[in-house]
């Protein structure tokens, strides 16, 4: 099946928003058998909207949009429907009741102009949105399908996992695609695809290659008449995989390093602790964002300047003599956090802050150190430049060490 994605907002096409939605959905629908060959944004017009749908639906098996769904007079994703499609809307009550009673539950009453979210055309059933009020639109004629998913990443991506996905599953039939994700980091893109290039370009399994900011994704697809038969066709490649990236390999799949790194703290009954600067709390904030978390992590420091790191226990003399940013000093930070909060684990970055040079050293550099206590993980990064791209990079380079130091000493 073709498919386009459509996403609708003038705040869009003004920069206002970045749309996120359309990559998100584009990485699932190569898992259902779906195969995408356009995506584009269209403003708040409702012409130029009705055309974009009369459009896609002489060139696309399905059509999703993202935004537009709104109860204001320039969210015109239904009226475009209906336009495209000629049919009239008609206002659904029992809709009109459950946004009232969504409003009412929130100590206010519904203002008048959320009616229009209750509008139906014949062609259409509700998608519920059970986190937002602008219920999505599932829409199916002459063999063409149109499904509407709200704006906001939060709402619209509920409404997939839950609801879209699984109904989608079940509509496409004869065949089964099944994917593996194999994530590694320590590699360049260029490096990993040299190692396993015999594998690329062939249409079935096919392998995609990824740079993400928590390393290279290796994806493997394989369309089969069924499960065992797709499975089969994957095994080969994924074992090739492992053969010559394995040191490489940290995850798989949804999976990400904090996760990775939590469920290997669970298993194992250890506690974390951390110490970071350069990287403004975002080690932490990743750390925390597994729901668990609570369990094996007893807390972080985070410092930007080398008084804060001394008042935590980090002698200002090895600071002095090997400089704040350095690995020495990383190692330090490591082990007196490790120390200080009785942890198992005690994990540290240090790096230029920004921003620019600090302590003659370049932005973009930095260094990570994972103890036990007995045994030490040690790197040093250079980055880009780049305040954001630090603040991304160096905390999953720092969970995939602490995960490999781990996964080493069990």
């Amino acid at each position: 099946m073709k498919a386009e994605i459509m996403g609708i907002g003038t705040e869009l096409l003004m920069g206002e928003l970045t749309d996120t939605n359309s990559s998100w959905i584009a990485s699932r629908l190569p898992a259902l058998g779906i195969e995408l060959q356009w995506v584009s944004i269209t403003g708040d017009d409702l012409p130029k909207l009705t055309e974009a749908f009369k459009r896609g639906m002489e060139r696309s098996d399905i059509i999703f949009t993202t935004g537009g769904l709104g109860p204001t007079q320039d969210d015109l994703t239904r009226e475009a429907i209906a336009s495209a499609l000629e049919e009239t809307p008609v206002i659904q009550q029992e809709v009109v009741d459950d946004l009232e009673r969504y409003f009412a539950a929130r100590g206010t009453s519904m203002p008048q102009h959320n009616i229009k979210q209750a509008n139906l055309i014949p062609s259409a059933k509700w998608i519920i949105n059970k986190n937002g009020t602008a219920p999505g639109w599932w829409t199916e004629r002459d063999g063409k399908i149109i499904i509407c998913m709200p704006g906001p990443p939060g709402e619209n991506r509920a409404m997939w996992e839950e609801q879209v996905e699984p109904e989608l599953a079940n509509l496409i039939e004869d065949e089964v695609t099944i994917t593996r994700n194999i994530k590694t980091m320590g590699m360049s893109e260029g490096a990993v695809d040299e190692v396993i290039s015999e594998f690329f370009g062939i249409e079935n399994p096919y392998l995609g290659i990824y740079s993400k900011a928590d390393g290279i994704h290796l994806r493997v697809i394989a369309r089969a008449k069924d499960g065992v038969s797709a499975l089969a066709m994957i095994q080969p490649v994924e074992r090739a995989i492992h053969e010559r990236l394995g040191p490489y390999i940290w995850g798989y799949d949804d999976e990400t390093p904090e996760q990775s790194v939590g469920k290997s703290l669970t298993e194992r009954g250890l506690t974390l602790a951390v110490m970071e600067m350069c990287t403004g709390g975002a080690l932490t904030n990743a750390i925390t964002n597994v729901p668990n978390s609570i369990s094996y992590f007893k807390g972080g420091i985070i410092a930007h300047e080398d008084t804060t790191l001394s008042a935590t226990g980090v002698p200002k003399a090895e600071m002095e003599r090997y400089g704040v940013v350095s690995q020495h000093t990383a190692n330090t930070m490591a082990d007196t956090v490790r120390r200080n909060l009785n942890a198992d684990l005690g994990v540290a970055v240090t790096g230029v802050p920004g921003p620019g040079e600090f302590e003659g050293k370049p932005l973009g550099l930095a260094y990570i150190s994972v103890t036990n206590g007995h045994q030490t993980r040690e790197l040093e990064m250079r980055l880009p430049p780049r305040q954001v791209t630090i603040k991304r990079r160096v905390p999953n380079q720092a969970l995939i060490e602490l995960r490999r130091l781990i996964e080493e000493t069990s």
